[in-house]
């Protein structure tokens, strides 16, 4: 298991191993953050909700229960206004 730290510890996660292959689950205190892909990832958001930003769209929000995917090789945006929780599948 790894442990990931990210902005100064405001998003954690934690590696897995799943039936759906590789993951993490993490959590992110409210602010905005951005990313990048070296997969597909698919980001399920399990409590709370996040916005998020995809090259070339406007801002979107995805409630706990939803998802979205995110290309590879891409750099995309997360804000959070609460804490929030996730699991990120990579493929």
């Amino acid at each position: 298991m790894k442990h990931n730290i990210y902005f100064d510890g405001k998003v954690q996660s934690l590696s897995l191993n799943t039936d759906q292959g590789d993951a993490t689950s993490g959590v992110i205190e409210p602010g905005r953050y951005e990313f990048g892909t070296a997969t597909r990832e698919t980001m399920v958001v399990t409590a709370g909700s996040l916005k998020y930003r995809l090259p070339g769209e406007d801002w979107k929000t995805c409630e706990a229960g939803g998802r979205f995917s995110v290309a590879p090789n891409v750099r995309f945006e997360v804000s959070a206004e609460k804490d929030a929780a996730y699991i990120c599948y990579y493929k």
